[in-house]
């Protein structure tokens, strides 16, 4: 849409935000460009694309019609620059690591993430010589005392999985800025429709496209998303975005293309080098779930704040940790950081512990039992055993994954329903 025109909202740019009828037969939706390459106008438009002079598609591994569309509709909502769309949220966050880090250096990420993030941050990215330090977000102090001269980034989630957890964006960006390194916010759980993470100072935002955006759990991908905000070349610390890049005949990626230096790298190096692209079908049906993000985010969110009362209100319950529960200490935080709602993601302890967390998902009849998130289905998992099976008892704890805790990501059923489910489930656990 034009840079020029009007000014849309939300429910308009969702729908229409980087997509035009297509030129060759009016389509209306964005059609799914299922081609590996693309035809070349003679050898000096190749060379002038080949050399990042010009903008346009190659191959299908650097850039895609459809995914493109996808990459603009995501930064749009998001109020972003650009973005680079990939195959997974965990390739997504590699991503957005692979231009800022070098051996030696570290990231200093929240110890309230999913699982599978903390294992790729404690372990995996370790064989490329980078090093993460965990801290609780809550603590401002540890923060900055754990950013050192190696720090190269700051990782939260916004809505963290699995417990809801709400973290201070305001806060944590004025550590990371003072710093002189980006914020990465995984803005997942929340979505653009709940939560702005540039308005709160961060600089880099990614995305599981797989879970809310798309909506319907058919598709994996994922999306980096840049503010376009932060000064690559005020120091030393970015020299893959600040200095000659020897690939390119010395192109400096943040004298050249500005704002844009980030996009344009991950691009033209991260999707080029690392390969992790995010196919033209995958891109067409999350176009077609964000089309409904903000209505099923409503619902989402109106579910969630009914059964997460009714879960506190119920004997056989020992813990609820909505944020939207005025219980919850981090209810303060959704007005500032979440004001459209806490979301739909949280968890509930039960009496019995373990065991009657392993019968009350295996008793449940409407909620599928499910490693996922964010579908238009409620789901339910007991993140103790599965997603944040491989940490210690300390990090489930650290983690809100505790043993005697469920996590329900709320679906968009009717909320009695919801209710009932549970209600038989829980006296099926508990007798």
């Amino acid at each position: 849409m034009s840079e020029d025109g009007p000014t849309y909202g939300f429910d308009t740019l969702q729908i229409h935000a980087g997509a035009k009828p297509d030129p060759a037969t009016g389509a209306r939706q964005t059609p799914i460009y299922q081609t590996t390459a693309y035809v070349f106008r003679d050898a000096e438009h190749a060379a002038a694309l080949f050399n990042l002079q010009e903008v346009g598609f190659i191959y299908s591994r650097l850039t895609n019609p459809t995914v493109a569309v996808l990459q603009e509709r995501i930064a749009t909502l998001e109020g972003g620059v650009g973005a680079v769309c990939c195959s997974s949220g965990h390739a997504a966050q590699i991503m957005a690591l692979f231009p800022l880090m070098a051996p030696g250096r570290n990231v200093v990420v929240s110890t309230r993430l999913y699982g599978g993030t903390i294992t790729q941050f404690s372990q995996t990215i370790k064989r490329f010589g980078w090093n993460a330090t965990f801290v609780d977000f809550d603590d401002l102090d540890a923060v900055k005392a754990a950013i050192d001269d190696d720090t190269r980034a700051v990782f939260c989630e916004s809505i963290a999985n699995p417990g809801g957890y709400i973290t201070d964006l305001d806060a944590i960006s004025a550590i990371s800025n003072a710093a002189g390194v980006p914020l990465i916010v995984d803005n997942t759980s929340a979505t653009p429709y709940l939560c702005r993470p540039f308005e709160h100072g961060a600089s880099l935002v990614v995305h599981s496209t797989t879970k809310y955006l798309t909506g319907n759990g058919t598709v994996t991908g994922g999306c980096v998303v840049d503010s376009g905000h932060f000064d690559w070349s005020a120091s030393d610390k970015f020299p893959s975005l600040s200095q000659p890049e020897p690939a390119y005949h010395g192109l400096k990626f943040h004298e050249t293309f500005g704002p844009l230096a980030f996009t344009f790298h991950g691009i033209a190096i991260g999707l080029r080098d690392l390969g992790m692209t995010l196919n033209p079908q995958a891109a067409h049906y999350t176009l077609m779930g964000i089309e409904t993000l903000s209505l099923r985010m409503q619902r989402h969110v109106a579910n969630a704040q009914k059964i997460s009362k009714w879960l506190e209100d119920d004997p056989r319950v020992t813990k609820v940790t909505y944020a939207g529960l005025p219980s919850s200490p981090y209810f303060d935080r959704v007005e500032k950081i979440c004001p459209r709602g806490a979301g739909a993601l949280f968890t509930f302890s039960i009496k019995g512990g373990y065991e009657a967390c392993i019968k009350l998902v295996d008793s449940v009849e409407i909620f599928s039992h499910v490693a996922n998130l964010g579908d238009a289905r409620s789901l339910i998992i007991h993140s103790a055993s599965t997603t944040h099976r491989q940490l210690d008892a300390e990090q489930q704890e650290a983690a809100g994954a505790a043993p005697d805790s469920v996590r329900l990501s709320i679906g968009i059923e009717d909320a009695d329903d919801l209710i009932a489910d549970l209600d038989q489930a829980l006296t099926k656990a508990t007798s």
